[in-house]
């Protein structure tokens, strides 16, 4: 398979324990820590190691927790290119309560970039040799510029490759006329691109050729959660909807199925089979708890029973 390659600005360590009830005011005896390396591109990479391909993830790392993270990683064998940062890898926490089998997400803040560290991973990014896809993915911490999409973009147009982006929040509205091939918003971020406080179902499809028309990406795959996704471009639309699953975790279940999406693609699959087989991968992620993401045995598994529809 050609080079893919994952950046992720603001990678950190997940953290996952189970309670058996979520009381306040209590000390709640947790089951032993899992930790696994976190961050939207690091998570892709994962994935798509998982699911037997390959792809390189570039990240910053520093300090103790940053060394550990990237021990933890080497187990899993994805090839990385680590960029040394000043300060101290940051360390989310996921709390599976058992009476509710509802998930708790602790997210710690965004660790500081300097700008030799984030200019590093441009670097690195650039280093890569005929790359075919560029995969941004996660959100922006203190000290990186908001323009950095532009810069990536500037370099995916050099280097021929295309670029993906699944952030959040005020970075997504910095992709406007950035030559993004693919963007992967959840319906709330749909909104804010749309200028909108709330899209419905239905509305998906005429929403997203807006978003498309304005110059944010040239095709779209907008996550509906347990329902599945939707795949737009210009002129087509599919709509995926994964079987009925018991969900043991969340985390990692959109990184999965970028890392789907990624896959197909590159292999040249037509968009309806992309579709199916990036909700088999996202649905199959929510199969294990913590961040542990999807495997291939699941995936092959639900692919048949993913229906794909002409929305």
């Amino acid at each position: 398979m050609p080079n893919l390659v994952t950046i992720t600005f603001s990678p950190c360590i997940d953290k996952s324990v189970t309670v058996p009830v979520l009381l306040p005011e209590k000390k709640l005896h947790c089951t032993e820590p899992i930790l696994e390396p976190g961050g939207g591109g690091i998570n892709i990479a994962r994935a798509i190691n998982k699911l037997g391909y390959s792809a390189t993830a570039i990240y910053p790392a520093g300090g103790c927790t940053g060394a550990q993270f990237s021990s933890i990683l080497a187990t899993e064998h994805v090839p990385v290119i680590v960029i040394e940062s000043k300060y101290e890898m940051r360390v989310n926490l996921n709390v599976l309560n058992e009476a509710t089998n509802l998930q708790y997400r602790f997210i710690m803040p965004g660790i500081e970039l300097l700008p030799g560290e984030w200019q590093a991973c441009l670097n690195a990014i650039d280093s890569i040799k005929d790359p075919s896809y560029i995969i941004v993915s996660g959100s922006l911490p203190p000290g990186v510029p908001i323009d950095i999409f532009h810069q990536i973009a500037g370099i995916a147009r050099q280097k021929k490759a295309r670029l993906i982006v699944d952030t959040s929040r005020e970075a997504l509205l910095q992709l406007k006329d950035c030559g993004v091939f693919l963007l992967k918003p959840n319906l709330s971020e749909l909104s804010m691109l749309a200028g909108r406080n709330e899209i419905h179902l239905e509305q998906i499809e005429s929403v997203a050729r807006e978003v498309i028309a304005n110059g944010y990406c040239e095709m779209m795959v907008v996550s509906i959660g347990s329902t599945g996704a939707m795949l737009v471009t210009k002129d087509k639309v599919f709509r995926a909807i994964p079987p009925a699953v018991k969900i043991k975790g969340t985390v990692g279940a959109g990184d999965s199925m970028v890392a789907g999406l990624v896959i197909s693609l590159n292999l040249g699959k037509s968009f309806e089979d992309t579709i199916r087989y990036a909700v088999a991968c996202g649905t199959a992620a929510c199969l294990n708890a913590g961040t542990a993401l999807c495997n291939q045995q699941d995936v092959e598994r639900l692919l048949s029973l993913t229906r794909v529809f002409n929305a």
